[in-house]
């Protein structure tokens, strides 16, 4: 193993945490904001990018940090060391209602391609990167951002979706058709591209927006059912004097519209 070698426990339902067994020089690494608590005899250090590379050079640290300065995260993440002589514990809070997804990464080659702001945290030793898709459609029309975060290694991740999660299994050249946001993660087999929602109608009136993700198997696919996204859009326009809390077509044409001529 190239990875620290850590064992966990996921607490709650609605609102997660992930609770971290560390052994004598363990080492968990974690995105800013996540931590939750931790017992007496673990040391906090904050590190420049994600922590796989420090060996390698003022040159290597700096190309892992600006891979995660593309993907819009923080420069610098936050190592966790237990630094005493027994097993220590730190835990790592889910930001919002969903569910903490554990990823080994050993049993995925290696390497899983995930929504940018779903990871949590995970044992020193992973690389969290940087995964650009290879067609320009899912760059200009994903909804999500053209880039995605490559998870790489051989030890444990820890993911952060929101609502339920549905694990699908897809055969060879098996498709699946996803709201851009309900994307969580998928293995790198898995091919990834934007589609336009056909008829014009749909497009105008239909109030789910004008792409969608296509999957195309093999391999596996992980969808939330609550992006936060979604759930960011609804509490906004149900705020008090927010006149766009009046419209039920927020993600279709005639909903931007309204917001553009109400000043929105």
């Amino acid at each position: 193993m190239n990875n620290h070698d850590i064992d966990y426990k996921i607490e709650g339902q609605e609102m997660q945490y992930v609770e971290i067994e560390l052994d004598p020089r363990e080492t968990v690494i974690a995105e800013a904001g996540s931590f939750m608590m931790m017992e007496d005899g673990i040391g906090m250090e904050t590190i420049f990018g994600d922590g796989s590379g420090q060996n390698g050079g003022v040159m290597g640290k700096l190309f892992g940090a600006g891979k995660r300065l593309l993907t819009g995260e923080s420069l610098f993440m936050t190592a966790f060391t237990n630094e005493g002589a027994g097993k220590r514990h730190v835990s790592f809070a889910s930001p919002y209602p969903g569910k903490i997804i554990p990823l080994d990464l050993s049993l995925y080659g290696g390497q899983m391609i995930c929504q940018k702001d779903s990871f949590l945290c995970a044992a020193k030793g992973v690389s969290v990167g940087i995964a650009f898709q290879k067609k320009l459609g899912a760059g200009f029309f994903g909804g999500e951002g053209f880039i995605m975060q490559k998870l790489e290694g051989d030890g444990l991740a820890f993911v952060h979706a929101g609502g339920m999660i549905k694990e699908l299994e897809l055969a060879p050249g098996e498709t699946l058709k996803v709201d851009t946001g309900c994307l969580v993660a998928m293995t790198s087999s898995v091919d990834y591209d934007i589609e336009f929602v056909r008829g014009v109608k749909t497009a105008l009136f239909g109030g789910e927006g004008l792409f969608f993700a296509t999957l195309r198997g093999p391999g596996k696919v992980l969808v939330q059912s609550l992006p936060f996204s979604r759930l960011a859009s609804r509490v906004f326009s149900a705020m008090p004097g927010n006149p766009a809390g009046r419209s039920k077509d927020e993600g279709s044409i005639t909903g931007g519209l309204f917001n553009l001529f109400n000043g929105d």
